[in-house]
C-alpha cells in the first residue's frame, strides 16, 4: 500500500503513528490498560505481533509487552531520534512504526515493547 491508501484506510492518529513514526499521548491509548484476552495485530496489515498472554503494566501509559509473539514479525531499528539511542520496533511485513523497545521488562525476558495503542487492532480469543 502506499501513503494514500494508508490515509484512507486509517485514522489520522494511526497514520501519524505508523507511517510517520509518531507515539500517542501515555495513558491515552485504547489498549493501555486492557486486560482482554487475545492478540495484537498490526492495524495497518493484520501481521500478529504479540499475545495478551505476555502484556504487562509497565505504569508508562502504553501497552507492554515482555515478548514478541513470533520474533519473524517484528523488526528492530537503532534509533537516534530525540538525541538518544532507542530500538525502534516495525512490523516486518508492513513497515508500520509500533514503538520502542527497552531492556527494563520484567522476567523472563527482561524486555518491555512499548507499543503504540494506535498501530494495534486486539483480536479477542
Amino acid at each position: 500500500m502506499n501513503d494514500d491508501e494508508y490515509r484512507h484506510k486509517l485514522t489520522p492518529e494511526q497514520f501519524a503513528v505508523t507511517r510517520q513514526k509518531g507515539t500517542e499521548s501515555p495513558f491515552s491509548g485504547k489498549y493501555w490498560a486492557t486486560k482482554e484476552k487475545g492478540t495484537y495485530v498490526c492495524v495497518c496489515c493484520r501481521e500478529a505481533l504479540f499475545s495478551s498472554d505476555t502484556k504487562f503494566d509497565s505504569g508508562t501509559g502504553w501497552p507492554s509487552f515482555w515478548e514478541a509473539l513470533d520474533t519473524e514479525n517484528i523488526l528492530e531499528e537503532e534509533d537516534w531520534s530525540l538525541g538518544m539511542h532507542r530500538v525502534e520496533v516495525e512490523c516486518s511485513s508492513c513497515g508500520a512504526h509500533l514503538g520502542h523497545l527497552f531492556p527494563d521488562g520484567p522476567a523472563p525476558s527482561g524486555l518491555r515493547y512499548c507499543i503504540n495503542s494506535a498501530s494495534l487492532d486486539l483480536e479477542i480469543s
